[in-house]
């Protein structure tokens, strides 16, 4: 799997309850992690007025790499 950037828009491909947080949101990696000798990533979560509300360690194949301008293929 490539390895999603720094200040990259993602969205959540899953539910993550424990952190209160749903399948659809939007949030921005922040840094990369190893947890447990695995590849994590850290994403925040923040709201419209750019107010963080979760920040959570999350692997990469729990997220989608959103994309703002059409890209080739």
């Amino acid at each position: 799997m490539k390895s999603i950037p720094l200040l990259t828009l993602v969205a959540l491909t899953e539910d993550l309850p424990d952190h209160r947080l749903t399948r659809g949101q939007i949030g921005t990696v922040v840094e990369h992690l190893e947890r447990e000798g695995e590849h994590a990533l850290l994403v925040e979560f923040s709201d419209e007025n750019g107010q963080t509300y979760a920040m959570v360690d999350i692997r990469p194949d729990q997220l989608m790499v959103l994309h703002r301008k059409t890209e080739a293929a």
